[in-house]
């Protein structure tokens, strides 16, 4: 008989625990046709209607250049805080995360798996999304991939811990407005598609604080400057603290 099926084997270790966790919140995420059309479809629907539309010209780089990057921080925002969001709040509504919290998973693994299904599904936006705009005509800087690739990640922990405070502080279904009201201001007027220049004045010194004007921004000077701007990446790891923080205070298993 394996050791898989003898009676003295010992529980799966946590790091397996979680990978295992972390499959079924992925599979779970790409099986689901909303979260789909969140993640891919409309990223790439902003994709070509920028570059197709003269918003982004004389901003330092082709339109293709300046939009891909904050679309692959609206692909953050999009899985990392709306649909991590959302599930999460409906899990918590049906009594999964209790259930799973009393496992030998724990509330720590149980977070630790939601946090890699959004990061494998960032890697899967980030590779789709790169070859249309590849074939628009994306040439990024290579040595921007490495910063680049940082602060998606960074941004994603951010949002991530945001999705959490909403869904474990809100009924589920405030959750689902908040999250998909938030996703459709941020993403217009946020400065994470659009930047700072673009938008009306009064919003211009605003964008720089949140989030997503942080993450677009910080995005678009890597890829086109091959810089990384320490202000944003200030904000970020201050937004990702502060709401991780609250979000360790508040949040409700059940």
């Amino acid at each position: 008989m394996s050791k898989l099926l003898s009676p003295n084997a010992g529980p799966a270790s946590l790091p397996r625990r979680i990978m295992q966790q972390g499959r079924y919140e992925t599979i779970t995420m790409l099986r689901n046709g909303e979260q789909l059309i969140l993640a891919i479809v409309l990223p790439l629907m902003a994709l070509v209607g920028l570059v197709v539309t003269p918003l982004l010209d004389g901003l330092g780089g082709s339109r293709v250049d300046v939009a891909t990057p904050g679309i692959l921080a609206l692909c953050a925002m999009s899985t990392a805080f709306t649909g991590q969001g959302i599930a999460t709040g409906f899990d918590r509504r049906y009594g999964v995360l209790r259930f799973l919290s009393t496992t030998p998973l724990g509330r720590g693994g149980l977070i630790a798996g939601k946090i890699l299904a959004v990061l494998v599904v960032l890697f899967l936006q980030v590779v789709v999304v790169g070859a249309i705009a590849g074939f628009l005509g994306w040439q990024p800087r290579p040595e921007a991939w490495l910063p680049g690739l940082g602060l998606l990640v960074l941004g994603a922990a951010a949002f991530t811990a945001l999705g959490l405070l909403v869904a474990g502080t809100v009924r589920p279904e405030a959750t689902l407005a908040i999250t998909n009201l938030l996703w459709i201001l941020l993403g217009a007027l946020g400065g994470i598609v659009v930047p700072a220049d673009r938008l009306p004045s009064l919003l211009q010194g605003i964008v720089h604080f949140l989030p997503s004007g942080a993450l677009g921004q910080a995005l678009r000077d890597a890829f086109l400057a091959g810089a990384v701007p320490f202000p944003a990446v200030l904000v970020l790891l201050l937004w990702t603290v502060l709401a991780g923080a609250a979000a360790i205070r508040w949040f409700k298993w059940n």
